[in-house]
C-alpha cells in the first residue's frame, strides 16, 4: 500500500520521457490503486499527458445516470453531476459499447449543446471502461476542433481496459475490507452477548438459590428459567437478533403454558417492536407471570383464562405502552406470605429498565400485572 500511495500521489513522469512509458507507467499505478478515488486519481492526471487532451473527465456508470466522479481540465467541467444516460456522450459510450470520436462538439447531435457552451470544450474522445460491459468511461477534450489521431484513441482505450481491471480490484479489495470488518464486528458482538448471557445466567442462579427452599425447587426453578432464556435467544437467533416484535415474543414466553389460541391464552394489541435485550427481560418476566399462573393461578384450573392485551396511550405527554396480564377462572388469590426471586422480576426489573412503572394487584378473583413504560429505541410502534 505504501508503494501504490508514493506512486498514486506524485504521479509525474520526466520531461522528454516516451508516452507509451507513461501509458506504462500508468498501467502499474492502476494495478495499486485500492479504491474507486485513487482509480479516478490516476486516469484524470495520466490520461492527459498520454493524450495531450486540455481535460479528461472520468466518469461512473451509476444504473441509470452518468456521474463525473473527478476531473483535470484547464476549465471546469461537471465534476460532481449526475446526468441521465440518454442526455450525454458518456452515456451514449457506455450505452453503445464503442468509443466516440468528435471533431466537433456542435456538429454533432449526440452531444447536448447547451451542456458544453460554458466550458472550453469543442472536441473529445469519449470511450467506455470494459465495453463488453461498460462499468465507466474517460472523456478527454480539447479546446480547439480537431480530429484527434488514431494513436491518441488507441492509448485511450488502453488505458480504460487496465481501468476496468482496476475498478474490479477496487471493488474486491473494498468487498474483502467489508467483509473482515464484519467478521471483526460480529465477533466482538458475539463477545458481548456471551458475557451478557453468561451475567444472566449467574445472576438467575444466584437468585434462584437464595430463595429455594430445598435442591428439587432449586432445580425445577432454575432449569425452567434457563430454558425460557433459550427460548428468548432463540427467537431472537431466527430475527438475526434485530428487533422482535412484542406478539412474536409472547408466543414464545407462553408457548410451553399452552396453545396461544384465545381459549385460555389470548394476545392482543398494536405491532410494537422491541430491541433485542429488551425483548429478553419481556420474556423472561412474562415467564415468571406464567409460571406463577401454572402454579397457583388461573392456569391450575380448566376454565382458568390470561388474557394479555396492550396499546399506547397518546394521551401522555410522551407516548406510553400500557400492557396488561388479567387472569381470571382460576383459584382464589392472596398475597403471597414470601416474594421470590420470580416476583422480585415481574414488580420491579422490566419497569426498571425501560423506565417505567408497574403494578401487581392480587385481586380475589385473579392477579393482574399493569405496565406502562414510555416509547423508546427499546420499545417503539412497527
Amino acid at each position: 500500500m505504501v508503494q501504490a500511495a508514493a506512486v498514486l500521489e506524485d504521479f509525474e513522469a520526466p520531461a522528454g520521457v516516451d508516452p507509451l512509458f507513461t501509458l506504462v507507467e500508468t498501467i502499474e499505478a492502476l494495478s495499486l490503486a485500492r479504491t474507486v478515488d485513487q482509480v479516478a486519481a490516476v486516469v484524470r492526471s495520466a490520461a492527459r499527458r498520454i493524450t495531450g487532451a486540455d481535460g479528461v473527465a472520468f466518469v461512473l456508470r451509476d444504473v441509470d445516470q452518468c456521474w463525473y466522479l473527478d476531473e483535470d481540465a484547464i476549465g471546469p467541467l461537471w465534476k460532481g453531476l449526475r446526468f441521465p444516460m440518454t442526455a450525454c456522450i458518456s452515456g451514449w459510450a457506455m450505452l453503445n459499447k464503442q468509443t466516440a470520436i468528435i471533431p466537433d462538439i456542435y456538429a454533432d447531435d449526440r452531444i447536448p449543446h447547451d451542456a458544453y457552451r460554458p466550458t472550453f470544450v469543442k472536441s473529445l474522445v469519449m470511450t467506455p471502461v470494459r465495453p463488453a460491459d461498460p462499468i465507466a468511461a474517460i472523456g478527454a477534450y480539447w479546446s480547439v476542433e480537431r480530429q484527434p489521431t488514431q494513436d491518441e484513441v488507441v492509448k485511450l482505450q488502453i488505458m480504460a481496459r487496465a481501468t476496468a481491471g482496476a475498478l474490479e480490484n477496487a471493488q474486491m479489495y473494498a468487498s474483502l475490507t467489508e467483509t473482515l470488518e464484519r467478521r471483526k464486528f460480529l465477533l466482538r458482538e458475539l463477545d458481548h452477548r456471551c458475557k451478557n448471557t453468561l451475567a444472566a445466567v449467574q445472576s438467575i442462579a444466584d437468585q434462584t438459590l437464595r430463595k429455594a427452599v430445598s435442591p428439587a425447587t432449586f432445580v425445577e426453578a432454575f432449569n425452567g428459567r434457563l430454558s425460557a432464556l433459550s427460548r428468548a435467544h432463540e427467537l431472537l437467533t431466527r430475527q438475526e437478533w434485530g428487533r422482535a416484535r412484542l406478539n412474536d415474543v409472547l408466543e414464545q414466553a407462553l408457548s410451553p403454558f399452552g396453545e396461544v389460541d384465545g381459549a385460555r391464552i389470548s394476545l392482543q394489541g398494536p405491532a410494537i417492536a422491541l430491541a433485542p435485550e429488551t425483548s429478553v427481560s419481556v420474556h423472561m418476566t412474562v415467564h415468571e407471570l406464567a409460571v406463577n399462573a401454572a402454579k397457583h393461578g388461573a392456569l391450575t384450573t380448566e376454565d382458568g383464562r390470561v388474557e394479555i392485551t396492550w396499546s399506547v396511550d397518546m394521551a401522555q405527554e410522551h407516548r406510553e405502552v400500557v400492557l396488561e396480564w388479567r387472569e381470571s377462572g382460576g383459584p382464589p388469590v392472596s398475597m403471597p406470605t414470601r416474594a421470590g426471586f420470580g416476583m422480585r422480576l415481574i414488580e420491579g426489573g422490566l419497569a426498571r429498565d425501560l423506565h417505567g412503572e408497574c403494578d401487581v394487584d392480587f385481586a380475589p378473583e385473579g392477579l393482574r400485572f399493569t405496565l406502562r413504560v414510555p416509547l423508546s429505541p427499546r420499545i417503539a410502534l412497527a
